[in-house]
């Protein structure tokens, strides 16, 4: 079925079912390249022009090395709750200019039922159906279908005219090129005298594919897919060396080439070249996606997010074994990939051609090749580009990707799916990025980050860590902030509980994880086998390194902050910028050190920059995390924290960091969940037990805390006891929650909380009966006990003028008494 097109000043036709995705008459054709339309959704919404269409990234921000003065003049544009922390960058204004990382290594992939998912989602398996119900009985192709296939022109042919229908053979009106939509083979011919034809099994942008039989492999199920212009002899001298190279080829993601053979066209007696693959019984990523509707009028619903990342992992594993054979597959799409059970295949090889191939026609598809294919030719980065695409079509209702958006993406605030995952949205604009040089430079570093995604992702919607190793990052060092609810300088308990306040910033900028060092720097090694001294020993041994290289550079600026002197940092990291400039290691010790100097708008800006061209790693987005706490920005940290701590429970800072801001916020239970999430099996364990108590007893809006909270502080001294609290920090918080409960006593909470506090408990946190700590909880038993531990702490002090202060306290916390 079609309807009417829709779009202004074009009276042309559209399929209505979904199967292909903008009106005929104005689809444009793919610049450089055969025209091979394809989609799944409908026209782009009414009103909406080329010229209007946002960029991929179209977010303005000042350069981070530029101060945030005014000298600069730019917009920002913030995704999903993240109102005011700097937005993606556009990368011309991106600080990371030439992104150099190590050589990607393995992702940590965990073996799961199958390769597809790469352990960390179940992807529904395709069973292999029998090969000959997927023999089309009609084979046709629709007339908005009809495009010349020479490779600069790709105009409309064999449409209707004067109610007349549409030639199926003929030549262009534009080029004047042949054209036939007329399968040349048909069941029963015998092909090389080898392979029986059985049928059209579908039409390509290069022609029709068929099902055969091949006699003289044991009748294994083959396919023949036809090579336009084969019967040139000078298309046929460059087409066989890259046949050859396929043929050797044996990947699980990629269709086996079992031979080359000619067979003579039934029309005109020229010889036409074959493709004989491997049959793969499944359904294409176009089937699957297709096969999910929505109750809105039958639109196609997309795939989950999880199940499109995991086919685009199985897709760079197959690009990047085509590119380490020096060959370019050029044309990935939804239809030129096969779920088979639980493996994917890349299937239609007859777009690849040698990477250093400069001439012979490109064939692309509309809405998956990138822009710069019609000057500069396919490359590595065409590619990858082409993958980002496949994922960018599944994962929304993304119209208009063939004509408004044909080299962008929409603004992401329309994009649900953007707003709810930062990361996948960041990692489709830099895989395509209208500069090919600042996309990834290659399937594994992409694969690298598309991977973290995934894992990030899974963790989200499951609530199970998926945890790895970065390949880029090594762990937190340490938890500056590991009590986020301390008491002030000299601890007063009798202050009562305090606000979150967070560790010397110095401490939990150095404390942020550290880039791994470039292997290939001259300095290397010298850096390798030095020893973890003080800053300034360490400074003294760098003055003796054998090159002034940028990773020398880089460890003096850090030991240079571990002496408290960020300006000497900042002037160090400039020479290492000078050394080797674009480095994103720069961008991040930038960072570094505008955060250790109180600048966080500074250091966002670097974070920033990082994040977005490591979507995938997770040391960024804690570091925007603490920014955006220092800014003020409860809600855009609390969602970076969540999502660090969801992921990779290694972040145990993440953890606090997340208990400050939901405290913040006055959403105390949430403040609590997040500190209790905390494994014992943590180094932190204690320290995050110790928050809580403090954490309870910070009542809602100032408010005293109510006695179930003071029930459950008072369970978990006693908890942090048995697992070997000192005795000075459990007589400390033994201070804190007896005086939280007489604050509710002498406000007029008196009778409740001695009803509440001597209720049963339950079965993980015991009642107290009568006792709160070994205390009364009525005024004079809670004085009694407040008494108690001052004198006990008054024991324990190692100062003598502390000692004093400590006896004072505890004489004026003793009730009344005659003597």
């Amino acid at each position: 079925m079609t309807s009417s097109c829709g779009r202004p000043g074009c009276d042309g036709a559209r399929a209505t079912a979904g199967n292909d995705p903008d009106c005929a008459d104005c689809a444009p054709a793919v610049p450089g390249g055969a025209l091979s339309t394809d989609g799944f959704l409908g026209p782009a919404p009414t009103g909406v022009t080329a010229s209007a269409a946002p960029r991929a990234g179209g977010r303005t921000v000042p350069d981070p090395r530029l101060p945030p003065d005014g000298s600069f003049v730019g917009t920002s544009r913030t995704l999903g709750s993240r109102r005011s922390v700097p937005g993606r960058m556009p990368r011309s204004e991106s600080p990371v200019r030439s992104v150099r990382v190590r050589p990607a290594t393995s992702s940590g992939w965990a073996p799961g039922r199958g390769r597809l998912g790469a352990g960390l989602v179940t992807v529904p398996e395709v069973p292999q159906a029998d090969p000959r119900t997927a023999v089309s009985a009609d084979p046709r192709v629709p007339e908005h279908r009809r495009f010349c296939g020479r490779a600069d022109c790709g105009a409309r042919v064999g449409r209707s005219r004067g109610g007349r229908p549409g030639r199926t053979e003929g030549f262009c009106t534009r080029c004047g090129h042949p054209y036939s939509f007329v399968p040349k083979l048909h069941a029963g011919d015998l092909v090389h005298e080898q392979y029986e034809v059985v049928g059209c099994l579908a039409h390509g942008g290069q022609g029709w594919i068929h099902l055969a039989v091949d006699h003289a492999v044991s009748d294994r199920w083959v396919v023949l897919k036809g090579l336009p212009g084969t019967a040139d002899d000078d298309a046929l001298a460059v087409a066989v060396p890259v046949l050859r190279h396929l043929a050797e080829i044996e990947h699980p993601n990629i269709v086996r080439i079992h031979n080359f053979v000619e067979h003579p066209d039934p029309r005109t007696g020229s010889l036409d070249g074959y493709i004989v693959m491997e049959y793969i019984g499944g359904r294409s990523l176009r089937e699957i996606a297709n096969e999910r509707t929505t109750a809105d009028r039958g639109r196609r619903a997309p795939l989950p997010v999880e199940q499109a990342c995991a086919y685009g992992l199985e897709a760079l594993e197959a690009l990047g074994h085509l590119h380490s054979r020096n060959l370019l597959y050029c044309d990935f799409k939804p239809d030129n990939a096969i779920q088979q059970q639980d493996r994917l295949k890349l299937i239609d090889m007859g777009a690849v051609r040698r990477i250093d191939d400069t001439g012979g026609p490109v064939h692309g598809t509309a809405g998956y090749q990138a822009p710069e294919v019609a000057v500069l030719g396919p490359s590595v980065a065409s590619d990858l580009y082409t993958v980002a695409r496949t994922i960018a079509v599944l994962v929304f209702d993304f119209q208009g990707f063939t004509t408004v958006y044909a080299d962008s993406l929409p603004p992401p605030e329309h994009i649900d799916v953007f707003n709810e995952y930062e990361s996948l949205y960041r990692f489709l604009v830099r895989a395509t990025d209208p500069d090919p040089t600042r996309r990834f430079a290659s399937a594994g570093e992409m694969a690298e980050q598309l991977t973290g995604v995934l894992r990030e992702v899974v963790a989200l919607r499951t609530g199970q860590p998926r945890p790895a190793l970065s390949a880029l990052f090594g762990p937190e060092l340490g938890c500056p902030a590991a009590d986020p609810f301390p008491g002030p300088a000299g601890w007063r308990p009798d202050a009562g509980p305090v606000r979150a306040a967070l560790a010397p910033v110095a401490a939990t900028a150095l404390a942020l994880p550290v880039p791994h060092p470039d292997p290939d720097d001259p300095c290397a090694g010298f850096l390798a086998g030095l020893a973890a001294p003080a800053p300034r020993g360490m400074l003294t041994a760098l003055a003796s390194a054998p090159a002034d290289s940028a990773e020398r550079r880089l460890r003096e600026a850090r030991a240079l902050l571990e002496t408290g002197d960020p300006q000497a940092a900042a002037g160090a990291l400039k020479a290492a910028e000078a050394t080797n400039d674009g480095d994103w290691r720069v961008v991040w010790y930038r960072g570094v050190v505008a955060l250790a100097a109180g600048d966080a708008e500074g250091a966002a800006w670097a974070f920033d920059a990082v994040y977005d061209a490591f979507p995938g790693e997770t040391a960024p987005k804690l570091a925007l995390a603490v920014c955006a706490e220092l800014l003020g920005q409860a809600d855009n940290a609390a969602e970076y924290y969540r999502s660090v701590w969801t992921t990779d429970p290694g972040f145990v800072s993440a953890a606090f960091g997340l208990a400050r801001v939901r405290l913040a916020v006055g959403d105390r239970t949430g403040a609590v969940l997040a500190l209790e999430s905390v494994p014992e099996a943590s180094v932190h364990s204690t320290a995050a037990r110790m928050a809580t108590v403090r954490a309870r007893l910070t009542g809602d809006g100032g408010a005293p805390a109510g006695p179930d909270d003071l029930v459950a502080a008072a369970w978990q001294v006693e908890r942090l006891r048995d697992l070997g609290l000192d005795a000075v920090r459990r007589e400390q918080l033994t201070v804190e929650v007896l005086s939280a409960a007489l604050a509710g006593v002498q406000t007029g909470e008196a009778r409740r909380a001695v009803h509440g506090i001597s209720g049963a408990g339950d079965g993980n946190r015991p009642g107290v009966g009568a006792s709160l700590l070994g205390s009364r909880p009525d005024e004079r038993g809670l004085r009694l006990g407040l008494e108690r531990s001052y004198r006990a702490l008054a024991r324990l002090a190692q100062r003598g003028e502390e000692r004093i202060d400590l006896v004072e306290r505890a004489n004026r916390c003793r009730p009344r008494t005659w003597m």
